[in-house]
């Protein structure tokens, strides 16, 4: 149990970290440095270390450095895993999702530099590239919140469909995934796009002549403001259901976050879309994506969670109810 401790310990801050990482890729993409490195990678214009380097190859290669450490990070988290959980551990499984999503977050960057889908690019191809980036992102951090919830709580005893609760936090799972892809989008054309002015902005956003990327923006709040009110018709529908002190908490704080980053939102846009509110918008979108992982999975599991050694074997079955 000891060696669990440890493990919960580093899983959570394995998850802490990539918020980290998460937070520097945005300022990377605001500044306009992803091209620092040039069209090359792994290499970082042509070289493994570079010297002399421009402010624009300091922040693009410190990204990597970052992101490699990532890797390395969770690689150790699978690999301990194995070795303190039993066969067939959900915890087993969140870690080995987490190391498939972070290679696919490798090549996805990857992607972006070599097909140079960075700096002033403003093609569709990067749009929506980016918006894959920010999904798989999300699906990364999900299998670690999930790694660090089980190893500290214990893994569910059994999990099961929550009839009609179930539909409705998938489709709220749906939206955060649409709302973070647009969120995406939006940033970039911050970016690209940047305005002198509020009025110039809205002037930029109603003109019929102007670039996608442009007219996109306005997209995004409807979207957060439809998203928003679903998630708050849903956490009033269920705390209609049977609810634990934990799944009463979790909606508490998912409530809280989403309030925030609403306002957050506003402010980006009255403020034009400084670098710094950028990250932290973006990291407040992790964390309500992470805390509606967490709810979801309180509503999954039957409420009995299960304390026992790491060479007892976990059983795990799916059941259908209605709600």
């Amino acid at each position: 149990m000891r060696s669990q401790r440890k493990f919960s310990v580093f899983a959570w801050s394995v998850l802490v970290y990539n918020l980290l990482v998460i937070a520097w890729g945005a300022y990377v993409r605001a500044t306009g440095s992803g091209a620092g490195c040039g069209a090359h990678w792994p290499l970082c214009n042509g070289v493994v270390i570079p010297r002399a380097a421009r402010i624009e190859t300091i922040v693009e290669f410190s990204h990597r450095v970052s992101s490699g450490l990532t890797l390395v990070l969770v690689v150790i988290l699978v690999i301990w895993a194995w070795r303190v959980f039993a066969k067939g551990s959900l915890v087993r499984k969140a870690s080995g999702f987490a190391v498939a999503f972070t290679i696919t977050e490798a090549l996805v960057g990857a992607g972006l530099v070599l097909f140079e889908l960075v700096a002033e690019n403003t093609s569709l191809t990067r749009a929506f590239t980016m918006m894959i980036h920010l999904v798989n992102t999300y699906l990364l951090l999900g299998a670690l919140t999930l790694s660090a919830w089980w190893a500290t709580r214990g893994e569910p005893e059994r999990l099961v469909w929550p009839g009609i609760n179930g539909a409705i936090l998938l489709v709220g799972l749906t939206g955060l995934l649409v709302l973070g892809a647009s969120g995406a989008v939006t940033a970039l054309g911050d970016t690209l796009f940047p305005a002198a002015s509020l009025a110039e902005g809205i002037q930029q956003d109603l003109s019929p002549t102007a670039h996608f990327l442009i007219r996109l923006r306005l997209l995004h709040p409807v979207i957060a403001v439809s998203v928003g009110v679903y998630l708050l018709a849903a956490v009033v529908w269920l705390r209609r259901s049977t609810q634990t002190p934990v799944q009463a908490k979790i909606t508490n704080v998912l409530i809280s976050l989403f309030a925030c980053q609403l306002v957050l939102g506003l402010t980006n846009v009255v403020l034009l879309a400084p670098v710094w509110l950028q990250m932290i918008h973006l990291v407040m979108s992790d964390l309500i994506w992470a805390t509606l992982i967490l709810a979801t999975e309180t509503w999954l599991s039957s409420g009995a969670v299960l304390e026992r050694p790491a060479d007892h074997p976990v059983k795990i079955s799916v059941e259908h109810t209605a709600s």
